[in-house]
């Protein structure tokens, strides 16, 4: 198996970014799985070579990352990569070249840290998560898998977010907060005190408005 030959799944504007990121550090990508309807397209010149029900036909000889966004909630991420484990498939691991990644960090597998992200010394990233563009992860901070921390946004010193929360471009979470797993923080929310209920939540300081089960 050749550990820097990438399958992506999920061929929309966030595995653009992805690609981008993996290209800055020496990935070779070998195509990509999307929807039926798509195969025989490109995306930035990489030809969809197939769809998700043919992760076992590429698991032997490359490893996959999954490059489906935050749909609604972490739900579709989730079953992809249920898929690669079904099919015996491994995952990568792409930290962009222009992104800093503590020594100290740990980042968990099919996690994606893009460019000009910072992950601080002894911060905790999960599985399958994403780390966008200008996001802050800062020292001691724990990431739980499946979730995308957005553009700009800040997850300062201390701070654990729950599985599959999307925290939206430029929100904040102050120092020491925490936040339970599948919410949603919406841009610019400025997060002040721990979530304890699934929801969205939104303004400053950020407050529930949609209740999720």
């Amino acid at each position: 198996m050749n550990d820097k030959s990438l399958i992506l799944i999920g061929g929309g504007g966030h595995c653009k970014s992805v690609i981008d990121a993996a290209e800055s550090v020496g990935y070779t990508i070998a195509g990509i799985l999307d929807m039926p309807e798509n195969i025989g397209k490109t995306v930035l010149t990489y030809p969809i070579i197939g769809e998700d029900k043919h992760v076992a036909k590429f698991a032997k000889e490359h490893v996959f990352i999954v490059t489906v966004g935050h749909i609604r909630d972490a739900s579709v991420r989730i079953k992809l990569h249920q898929k690669i484990f079904e099919a015996g498939g491994r995952l990568g691991t792409i930290v962009a070249s222009t992104a800093h990644v503590s020594k100290y960090a740990v980042i968990g597998e099919g996690s994606v840290i893009l460019h000009q992200a910072v992950v601080n010394a002894d911060a905790m990233i999960g599985k399958g998560c994403i780390i966008n563009t200008f996001a802050n992860v800062e020292h001691d901070a724990i990431i739980g898998d499946f979730c995308h921390i957005s553009t700009g946004a800040i997850v300062n010193g201390n701070c654990k977010v729950g599985e599959g929360t999307f925290l939206g471009s430029q929100a904040v979470m102050v120092n020491g907060i925490e936040i339970t797993s599948g919410c949603v923080i919406a841009a610019g929310a400025m997060v002040r005190k721990n979530i304890k209920q699934k929801g969205v939540y939104s303004g400053n300081p950020a407050t529930l408005k949609i209740k999720l089960s």
